[in-house]
């Protein structure tokens, strides 16, 4: 597909030339993710960004995730200049539910740390709290040798694909998430709270409308409710947003949630969910939402120095498992501060 001479933003719909980066909204046939493309390879990501801030956050809000591919972005600190010219805050990685480790001491984590075989199921980060990013980007440092694709899905199109039964259930009762810390078998709550001090834990989770249950042996339990579908703040979308699906056990790879009910106890599972009113999710509710994630999802293969930056309220990312040394660092900006029980 041929692009168009132009020499002034904004960015148009479709595909333009601006002096040597094009962009492209229908990139691989379809809307995930919008590419914008550097035919100079010593183009400085930050500065082209710093340059056209008004215009690439519209293409960002408009389509819920943009590409950079063949920018001169050679390591994590490059990647943190170039996130920092698109928004003014990167953030620390707070109430934390997977293992992630800080690179270069500027808030560029790890992406998630589990194993290559595995699969990630979509989510929307931190959706399961009141104070999570209104962006997450991610940058290859390595690609992998096979698979690790980071796949994306539109939050948007996932809510339009349930049942008008399935959307009132949880837009009336929300999702309730019940979490126990235990090392070993998930974070410990000194790791997900960032903190060795319980105060600090029990203020944090009165703020933020959590129940939490100190154990005699020094373990924690939590329980939160939220809403399950959210308007974004900017484009009053509807969107599904929510960890209703992922952090349910009989989510979890064949066998694995069954075998944790069966030696813990559904009382001790890591992590579980419900409707916001306790009552149980259906496996043909959990089916539903899977067949709508699935239907939805698009990918692509990653390229050294590629940065991809998602609208985090309107679009979902996951993980393949790969094989080889694969190196995906993420960094989180734009806080959205919510309220507990408001969509």
């Amino acid at each position: 597909m041929g692009d168009h001479a132009s020499t002034a933003p904004p960015i148009p719909r479709r595909q333009r030339r601006q002096e040597a980066v094009s962009v492209s909204e229908d990139w691989q046939g379809g809307s995930l993710p919008a590419l914008v493309r550097s035919r100079q390879p010593l183009t400085d990501l930050a500065g082209w960004i710093g340059a056209n801030r008004d215009t690439v956050d519209d293409l960002v809000r408009r389509t819920g995730a943009v590409l950079f591919r063949g920018f001169a972005v050679p390591d994590a600190a490059a990647f943190h200049d170039a996130i920092g010219a698109l928004s003014d805050e990167v953030l620390s990685y707070g109430e934390r539910s997977s293992p992630r480790s800080e690179v270069i001491g500027n808030r560029v984590y790890t992406s998630t740390e589990h194993p290559a075989s595995e699969r990630i199921l979509p989510h929307n980060e931190q959706s399961y709290t009141l104070n999570w990013p209104m962006r997450i980007s991610f940058f290859c440092e390595t690609p992998p040798d096979t698979g690790g694709r980071t796949p994306l899905v539109d939050s948007r199109r996932v809510l339009t694909r349930l049942s008008a039964v399935t959307r009132a259930r949880f837009e009336e009762t929300g999702v309730r998430y019940v979490r126990n810390y235990i090392p070993g078998i998930s974070l410990s709550w000194q790791e997900a709270f960032q903190t060795d001090d319980r105060a600090v834990v029990e203020e944090h989770c009165g703020r933020d409308g959590i129940t939490c249950e100190w154990s005699g042996d020094g373990s924690l339990r939590t329980t939160q409710t939220r809403p399950a579908v959210h308007r974004h703040p900017v484009t009053g979308e509807a969107t599904w947003f929510n960890h209703a699906h992922f952090f349910h056990v009989l989510s979890m790879p064949s066998g694995v949630g069954q075998d944790l009910l069966d030696s813990l106890g559904e009382e001790k599972l890591p992590y579980h969910t419900y409707y916001g009113d306790g009552a149980p999710i259906s496996p043909e509710t959990l089916d539903e939402l899977h067949r709508a994630y699935e239907a939805e999802t698009r990918s692509f293969d990653w390229q050294r120095g590629d940065v991809l930056v998602v609208e985090n309220m309107l679009v979902a990312h996951a993980r393949d498992s790969y094989t080889g040394p694969r190196r995906i660092l993420a960094a989180m900006t734009d806080a959205h501060r919510s309220v507990a029980g408001r969509s």
